[in-house]
This record gives structure tokens, sequence and C-alpha cells, in this order.
């Protein structure tokens, strides 16, 4: 018990939150899920291509950080981080260090909706943690509270993931901007029951998924939510993309989804088409940095829970092979140009789903 109390004096004598390597010891699958998740690497020391929007950002000329909201919540020195004339983020503090940390998360009380974003509200108790997990065990290191309705619902995304409005007005990354997403559960999808114990003190057969499936990392886990559907024709063939998301497919404004087909014809390719899905901002009619935007410009992502189906005048033949690739960027390549992304991974083709037809 001395130990427990010792460690924890030293946290909070050091920090607002406790730091994510304290959950290590207790938690170690759960740890190990999340630092392979964008939670985890959030920053811009982590993450090129949030380093890279930042540098363009006008505000980076002003020292003001004011991504350290979303992107490094649990910072010691927040208020400094995002002021007009601000420090900047800094790679030698460890609280920047620990992105979207465990204790920001499990500390937040609720959301208070907001115009522009909105805005995590935080318990004063550094020794509470929420949580769903009904069948839970007393802790030695925080207590465990699970009446927390965000937590309950799966919800406690929409603080930092609901949406944003640049100064015009224009929301550039919506997905819960009308309240669409209140009767869902975020968790189920991003976050489904996985095997393992929830921790070494008490043996559970499963526990929540903490590498937060998304674009960035275990996109396989979210491939069952879009269906490829083939269909021919006398004179053609159609394909179907049947999603079943809650959302757009792709959230953020820099991302773009293709759709590819290939006709193959005796292992030798007779037809390819690719589709591409995106979502552009710009002004008078020109794509733009999301802080300039004041439009959508071009907007062919697939949507919420959308049946979208593309017809291709290609006359198969018996064993005909029509293969269907469903796949994302995480940067548009002429983006990615301008932005000056050096990492391979920002273009690369990744494949959510892939589906083989045969005529």
């Amino acid at each position: 018990m001395k130990k427990w109390i010792l460690l924890l004096s030293t946290t909070l004598v050091f920090a607002k939150f406790a730091p994510n390597s304290d959950c290590k010891s207790c938690h170690p699958k759960i740890f190990k899920e999340y630092q392979s998740s964008m939670h985890a690497n959030a920053t811009i020391f982590k993450d090129p291509i949030h380093k890279a929007v930042w540098l363009k950002n006008p505000l980076h000329k002003k020292g003001a950080y004011r991504c350290a909201r979303c992107h490094t919540p649990a910072a010691n020195n927040m208020k400094e981080l995002i002021a007009p004339n601000g420090i900047g983020p800094d790679p030698k503090n460890p609280t920047q260090n620990d992105a979207v940390a465990c204790a920001y998360c499990h500390r937040i009380k609720k959301i208070k909706s907001g115009f522009i974003t909105n805005k995590n509200i935080i318990s004063p108790e550094p020794k509470k943690y929420f949580g769903a997990r009904k069948d839970h065990i007393a802790s030695p290191y925080h207590q465990i509270d699970t009446s927390n309705p965000n937590f309950l619902q799966g919800n406690v995304c929409m603080g930092c993931h609901s949406h944003k409005r640049n100064k015009f007005g224009l929301n550039v990354c919506s997905t819960n901007e009308k309240g669409e997403l209140e009767n869902t559960r975020c968790t189920s999808c991003h976050m489904p029951q996985v095997q393992g114990s929830v921790s070494i003190l008490r043996k559970t057969a499963t526990h929540a998924f903490h590498g937060f499936a998304g674009a960035h990392a275990h996109s396989k886990m979210l491939a069952k939510y879009v269906d490829i559907e083939f269909l021919p024709h006398l004179k053609g063939f159609e394909i179907s993309l049947n999603s079943h998301i809650p959302h757009a497919m792709l959230l953020h404004p820099a991302r773009v989804a293709f759709l590819k087909v290939i006709v193959k014809r005796g292992g030798k390719k007779v037809f390819t088409k690719v589709e591409k899905l995106v979502r552009i901002l710009g002004a008078n009619g020109k794509p733009t940095p999301p802080w300039l935007a004041r439009a959508v410009v071009k907007d062919t992502m697939l949507k919420a829970n959308e049946k979208r189906d593309f017809f291709y005048d290609f006359k198969l033949e018996s064993g005909d092979r029509v293969i269907a690739l469903l796949g994302y960027r995480l940067v548009k390549p002429p983006l990615a140009k301008k932005l000056n992304i050096k990492d391979p991974l920002a273009t690369k083709s990744f494949i959510l789903k892939k589906a083989v037809f045969i005529y």
C-alpha cells in the first residue's frame, strides 16, 4: 500500500493529470494498444501530418498552438500554449508528450456544446476516473465512477470529435454537428470488445480496445461497416458501396478515399477504373487550407448510411474476375506536396476492403 501512496502523491505534485506510464503496471494490455493509437501519437513530435499542417497555419508564426486543446490536452502549460503569443510545443515537456493522455479522457465529466467546437469539462477530482464497466472492482490507485452518461452511451469522444468551425463559420471537420450521433455509440466501432483482461488486478475475458480503430491505425477493424456489392448487366456491371457508418466515411478534409475496379480475363487486366471520394474545402471555387476556406468546393465522400452505385459500360465474359478495392490515403498527394510532407505513409494507399466476384 505504501508503494501506491508514494506513486500517487508524486503524480499529484508534479502534474495535473497522472502520466500515461502510471497506467502500464495495472493495465499492460490496454497500455500496449493505446501506444499504437493516434491518441498516443497526436503531437507534432510524433505525427508528421499534424506538424506539417500546424507549420503552415498563421497561428504558428505567433507561437499559438491552439491545437493543444485536443492534441495535447494534458499539457501542464495549456494557457501558455494556446495564448496569442504562446510558447509553442516543447518536445522536452513530458505532459505534452503524453498527447491525449489516459487520465485526461477518463476525467471528462461532461461535454459543453459550442458553435466553433465543443469543450471537455474535466472533473476536479484527480483520483476519480470515469468508465463504463459496471463489474469493476475497487482500485488501489483511483476511484471508478460508472455513472457518467457520456461513458455509458459511448460518446465521450464528442468534446474533440464533434465539429470544428474556422473563422468564417465553415465547419471544416464534422462528425456530430447536428447531434446525429447522439443515439449511437462511438465506442462500439472504434473501441469494440476484444479478448484480454482489462487489468492484472481482476481477470476479465474481454476489454474495450484502446488502439482506437481509425484511418491511422487498426482500420481493418472498421472494414465490416462498408459492403461492396456486384450486379452484372447485359452490357456492363455495377459495383455498389453500401455504408453502415453513421457519419461520412472519412472526416478530415486532407483525406481521400477511392474505389478501384479491375477486371481480369485469363489472368490479364482488361479494364481498370478508379473513383475518387473527397471533400475539398476552399474559396472562390478553388482549394484552400481549412483556415482560409469559406465553402465546400467539392464533396463526393461516401455519406452516412449511403448506398452508392457505380455503373461501368464494360461487357463481361464468362469467367471474368471483377476485383473491387476500397481504400484511402491519409493526405491527398497534391496537398502532401504543398505541405512538404515527406513521410511516405501520408500518401500510401491503404486498402480497407477487397472483394472479388466471378462472372
